[in-house]
């Protein structure tokens, strides 16, 4: 007997090591100051989510895709914000978060006679799509973090080869026989991974080039562990609101991750998978508590847990707007129009049609 997709995803949710917490209830206070930052990214998210809606909407694919979110405009300083904030959070406290866009199978419309997303049309979609933005072009930042690792591999290993050959390696050995096995032991491919504190001494010229030496390793270190990969990023709290939804509607969901060369997708199932596998953390996904997620508790899965599905997406046209705010301030930011996107129908049939 097959599962229910519900139920899947519930066990997950349960299981996971992290504390989500289904039964959630959130009650924070409205934000009482809109910004030129939050208004461009608004324009972003919105630009994003076109590009995938006119994407599945290609005759090509079948499929129809509806925009299932919030559609309000109202900006922090408007008088009618604090009451839609709290109709918004009450919502999410009930239904959980909705999925940016439904993707149906168009015979399924054509049977419904309606695009009318009441509760009995949204349980018959096929998926749904949280889509998110990202200013960052995909293939240049993973070109230029390739680059980056490549040359600091050589870098280290070229350090490595001096501090274990003379006249370093006997120094070492007496000095910091520790570092000395550390780095005896080391290959290039175990680099990446390899920690030590730094030491320095004066008494000799030699030893002071010893100690230039560890500071130029650690340096180039420190590049090898930097974060070299993009992400797709889920809130704690988000996982427990998407849980909500999909426990009242039982319809497939996946974060799709737009950038402004191409996107990414990865379903919910997987990403609950990927973060409930300690083996992962470090590798396939980080834990963080950052400034841009408002400190909150954020998972950043690394983006090759996802695939490919829009493989090019020409650039937008972009616009300085202007909104004047109550008081008379005013907020200056970035729209954006057009930019094509190329779905890749294999892998939605694959990753998105096939979860269903």
């Amino acid at each position: 007997m097959k599962v229910a997709y519900k139920d899947v995803i519930r066990d997950l949710v349960v299981s996971c090591p992290f504390p989500i917490d289904p039964d959630i209830q959130l009650s924070g206070r409205a934000p009482s100051m809109a910004s030129s930052q939050f208004l461009t990214n608004k324009e972003q998210g919105e630009w994003a989510e076109e590009v995938v809606l006119r994407a599945i909407n290609d005759p090509a694919s079948g499929y129809v895709a509806l925009k299932a979110g919030r559609s309000d405009s109202i900006s922090a300083d408007d008088p009618r914000f604090p009451q839609f904030f709290a109709a918004y959070q009450a919502e999410l406290n009930d239904l959980g978060k909705r999925p940016d866009i439904l993707v149906y199978e168009s015979a399924v419309l054509d049977d419904l006679h309606t695009t009318k997303l009441d509760d009995a049309t949204i349980s018959r979609a096929t998926a749904a799509i949280e889509v998110r933005s990202s200013s960052f072009l995909a293939t240049k930042y993973n070109e230029f973090t390739s680059a980056r690792t490549n040359q600091a591999t050589r870098e280290s290993e070229r350090i490595r080869r001096e501090l274990t050959a003379p006249p370093f390696e006997a120094l070492l050995l007496e000095k910091a026989p520790g570092i000395h096995e550390i780095l005896a032991n080391a290959t290039p491919d175990t680099l990446r991974d390899l920690s030590f504190r730094s030491r320095r001494w004066s008494s000799s010229q030699t030893l002071r080039d010893l100690s230039d030496r560890l500071r130029e390793l650690k340096a180039q270190l420190a590049l090898l562990q930097k974060r070299d990969h993009l992400s797709i990023t889920p809130k704690l709290e988000d996982i427990a609101l998407v849980d909500r939804w999909i426990q009242r509607y039982d319809v497939p969901h996946f974060y799709l991750q737009v950038f402004f060369d191409k996107a990414y997708i990865i379903s919910f199932k997987s990403i609950l998978q990927t973060i409930s596998d300690p083996s992962n953390e470090g590798e396939m996904f980080s834990v963080e508590e950052d400034v841009k997620n408002q400190h909150k508790t954020t998972f950043k899965v690394d983006l090759r847990a996802a695939r490919e599905i829009i493989g090019r997406i020409d650039m937008p046209d972009h616009h300085s707007e202007m909104r004047e705010l109550n008081r008379g301030r005013l907020l200056f930011y970035v729209s954006f129009t057009g930019g094509k996107g190329y779905l890749d129908l294999e892998v939605f049939m694959e990753e998105v049609i096939g979860a269903h």
